[in-house]
């Protein structure tokens, strides 16, 4: 190799050396990178309650009644807590206690009323507490295929394919709306925002048209995709159309983020294959409607589907699923306006933020003391067990009150264990 050549490539060969040596130098070491300080996960904490005034007139002279409401149910992230009843509730409420409804996972405040003379009206005033987790569906895949035929589905899901009274999945209208949303998608996820969307514009000008002029009519699915509805009916219609697409799809009734009283709200949820239930508000055309945004009252059933009533202020307004039961048709719930008579609100009255540990311990603790709660409310106690019991709802009161008034998540720990080790004392 001729020397001169040599002498280049040595130069050049140490050039490319001191470069390097100049670029590397620009360059932090791993020990001197700052450090990346990793973002703290937490879980938030929802304390909610209702408040019902409940009227009842009796339009004739009554022996005793019994009267079945809608209470919270222990449902996925919602713990029912606790029932209040206010000083003003009348005395003709005899006796009262919490039972299990046979339409799972949905629970009944039982009520027995004294005799009432014709035209008497009496007020029943309560409030009911609930725990909220948070959760923002972080954990709902992108994508997830829509089933082609229901032996897809879990068992226990089915019957909330199946047409009903007022949700007519095999209407030749239902049918043909529900193929031409879902078009060429077969995301479930994609087609759940279409029906959303759908629900709140469809033939808007004639809701607010039946709006002004306080009229409404039938709240059935078919009557709702020609001539729109209230949030009854735009929920009995986004359920046919999930149903007609093989997707099971339930009403629920819930109390939410509304600034004003209300007799009820409608909305629903469809199942997803392999994740569960999610929820949508179609009023809002909100998917991935948020546990903490209403407090659940009840999960319809397909039962609850044939066995709807007419609208306590609207009389032309049929096909609402029933929240309340008398045993008798003598007596009535007293529903104005929500101004005057009847009317129910949801409030939220504190979030507490914490880690997703204790936030889970505590929602289960409170799931878990609520499951004595329910056992022994309204029961014949001895004077020993009466004592344990007083104990324990006290407790339980108490720390519902360090969450309102402190969001103090620990000491909130703290007493509803210790409610629970004084249901336990009861024998």
């Amino acid at each position: 190799m001729h020397p001169t050549y040599i002498q280049k490539t040595k130069t050049i060969f140490l050039l490319i050396i001191i470069l390097a040596a100049t670029i590397i130098g620009t360059i932090p070491s791993i020990a001197e990178a700052p450090p990346i300080e990793p973002t703290p996960v937490t879980t938030d904490l929802h304390l909610l309650r209702v408040e019902h005034y409940l009227y009842l007139r009796a339009t004739a002279t009554t022996t005793k009644t019994t009267l079945l409401f809608s209470f919270p149910p222990d449902y996925t992230h919602q713990a029912p807590l606790f029932l209040e009843f206010f000083n003003d509730t009348s005395t003709k409420l005899l006796h009262y206690y919490l039972q299990p409804d046979t339409l799972e996972p949905n629970i009944l405040l039982n009520c027995t009323l004294a005799p009432l003379d014709k035209n008497e009206t009496i007020l029943l005033h309560f409030n009911c507490w609930v725990l909220i987790k948070s959760h923002n569906y972080e954990d709902l895949p992108l994508y997830v295929k829509i089933p082609q035929k229901p032996t897809e589905l879990p068992q226990c899901t089915q019957k909330w394919l199946q047409p009903t009274k007022v949700i007519q999945v095999n209407n030749i209208l239902i049918q043909h709306k529900a193929r031409q949303i879902q078009r060429l998608t077969t995301n479930i996820l994609t087609l759940a925002d279409r029906i959303a969307w759908f629900i709140k514009n469809h033939r808007y000008s004639l809701f607010v048209l039946q709006l002004n002029l306080d009229i409404f009519f039938n709240q059935d699915a078919v009557t709702t995709l020609l001539i729109n509805g209230d949030n009854v009916g735009r929920s009995h219609l986004a359920c046919a159309l999930f149903r007609a697409n093989t997707i099971p799809a339930r009403v629920i009734l819930a109390l939410g983020d509304q600034p004003f009283w209300t007799q009820m709200h409608y909305i629903m949820e469809y199942y997803v294959p392999g994740y569960g239930w999610v929820i949508i508000d179609t009023t809002r055309a909100h998917n991935l409607h948020q546990p903490y945004r209403q407090i659940i009252l009840r999960i319809c059933h397909p039962e609850d589907e044939q066995d709807t009533k007419t609208d306590y202020i609207f009389p032309l307004m049929k096909s609402e699923e029933r929240w309340l039961w008398l045993n008798t048709t003598y007596i009535e719930p007293y529903y104005v306006d929500c101004d005057t008579g009847s009317k129910s609100r949801m409030f939220s009255e504190s979030i507490t933020t914490t880690d997703p540990f204790t936030a889970d311990y505590a929602h289960f603790l409170t799931r878990f003391a609520f499951h004595y709660y329910e056992t022994y409310l309204g029961t014949n106690l001895s004077e020993t067990n009466l004592e344990h019991y007083y104990n324990a709802t006290t407790l339980q009161y108490n720390a519902l009150k360090t969450l309102q008034n402190h969001q103090n998540v620990y000491e909130y720990i703290i007493l509803i264990n210790n409610a629970i080790k004084e249901y336990q004392k009861i024998t």
